[in-house]
């Protein structure tokens, strides 16, 4: 890991490469995923076949996409009791999280006036579920149970099939969650199909859930078309730590994040050089061992750095910076900070809070914004798959109050049809 103090001249360098790290997609990338998605517009399931065929090297009939309520009771036998009751622990949790943000249809009157917000959940939703480097069950129940406390009736799963049955810990946490269809396909040709539609998979209003490059890319091209949660990018956690922080605890939580990915980013702040140069040690220790050793080792190698400054609140202007996926505060009293961070998805308050309680099993929502888009995108939430519709009543007598200025406001636009609906009503 690399250390960098303020009086490094690559410090400032080595943050303004730190907060701009958000994903460039290359020409390359972009005209691949344009070329899936027109595919699966023109021509439906036999695409998603084609692609799924050419890119996960499956061949699947068009009577397997789905899976059947079958193999998602059959998935039950291939997981231990204590494995479901965990995945079942977690819903628990998330459901309480979560149906704390639920919002309902409100009004109140102005005079005579009736104004409001009504709140609606989204007919059908696609939840992307990833496959290849890992098996993320978790998800499962991140990105469905909101959607059903929501009050989604259709919750749709996608996820890249494998040579033989979907693995069963993805089918049961979708069982748990609620999930009302899956289908064997992921990549580019599942989010189109579930944005288009085909005769197999009914399209759907809004596409949530985390992805490769192409994955985000397609999100972001079928943006209009359908809704999406956000783009995301390689996971990431920061760590302000202060010279008490426990060195070990540190490294840790930062190999936690770095095993996700191999463009996984993970940033230490500090006012202590030493505990840099010890996390620094310990990671190398820690790494020894890890089922996901290689990924971590390359991810630490590639991104990780350790900026050493001053002063506390120093390190929660870099953190602001950065605006990280993840942002762990290991000081002392941790809550007298809380207002001064104004940029993270999500954070980890105190010395006893790992990063992974909240993978799992704390309840708020896993799904995060990445790549510095913390400044402007929050987790999943509730608010994710509902929307809402303003209400607006009024009466003869409170629209001939506000007339005269209605008429005025609409000829300085320009737009006399607009004067003349308010004027008619009094013709």
């Amino acid at each position: 890991m690399k250390i960098i103090t303020q009086a490094d001249r690559r410090f400032l360098p080595s943050l303004k490469k730190a907060v701009t790290r958000g994903q460039t997609v290359g020409a390359a990338v972009e005209k691949t995923v344009r070329t899936i998605l027109q595919a699966v517009e023109r021509s439906g399931d036999r695409a998603v076949l084609q692609y799924t065929k050419q890119f996960d090297k499956v061949a699947l009939k068009p009577d397997v996409l789905r899976v059947t309520p079958e193999e998602i009771k059959n998935a039950y036998f291939h997981i231990r009791k204590d494995e479901g009751d965990a995945l079942r622990l977690a819903a628990k949790r998330i459901i309480a999280f979560h149906e704390r943000q639920r919002t309902k249809t409100w009004m109140y009157q102005d005079g005579d006036v009736t104004l409001g917000q009504a709140v609606a959940p989204l007919d059908a939703v696609g939840v992307y579920v990833p496959g290849g480097k890992a098996v993320y069950p978790s998800t499962v129940l991140m990105c469905a149970v909101p959607a059903k406390v929501a009050g989604v009736q259709r919750v749709v799963m996608v996820t890249p099939p494998q040579k033989g049955p979907i693995n069963p810990y993805l089918l049961v946490a979708a069982d748990i969650a609620g999930v009302t269809e899956i289908y064997r396909a992921g990549g580019v040709q599942a989010v189109a199909a579930l944005a288009y539609g085909t005769k197999i998979i009914a399209k759907v209003d809004k596409i949530v859930g985390p992805g490769n490059i192409y994955v985000a890319t397609a999100k972001r091209l079928l943006y209009g078309i359908v809704g999406i949660d956000m783009i995301a990018g390689p996971s990431e956690l920061l760590v302000v730590a202060d010279e008490y922080a426990n060195p070990a605890h540190v490294a840790a939580d930062l190999l936690c994040e770095a095993e996700h990915d191999e463009d996984a980013q993970v940033f230490l702040v500090t006012t202590s050089e030493r505990l840099a140069k010890d996390v620094s040690k310990l990671i190398e220790q820690q790494l020894k061992g890890l089922q996901r050793e290689k990924i971590a080792s390359r991810a630490i190698a590639r991104h990780a750095v350790a900026f050493v400054v001053e002063t506390i609140d120093e390190a929660i202007d870099v953190a602001n910076q950065i605006a990280a996926e993840h942002l762990t505060l290991s000081v002392d009293n941790p809550f007298d900070y809380l207002e001064q961070i104004r940029h993270a998805g999500a954070l980890f308050l105190g010395r006893y809070t790992p990063p992974s309680i909240a993978d799992y099993i704390a309840g708020p929502n896993h799904v995060l914004p990445t790549g510095g888009s913390a400044r402007f995108f929050s987790p999943l939430s509730v608010n994710d798959y509902v929307k809402v519709s303003n209400i607006v009543h009024y009466t003869k007598h409170e629209l001939a109050k506000v007339k005269d200025p209605l008429i005025r406001l609409a000829h300085i636009e320009g737009f006399d049809a607009h004067a003349k609906s308010a004027q008619s009503r009094f013709s």
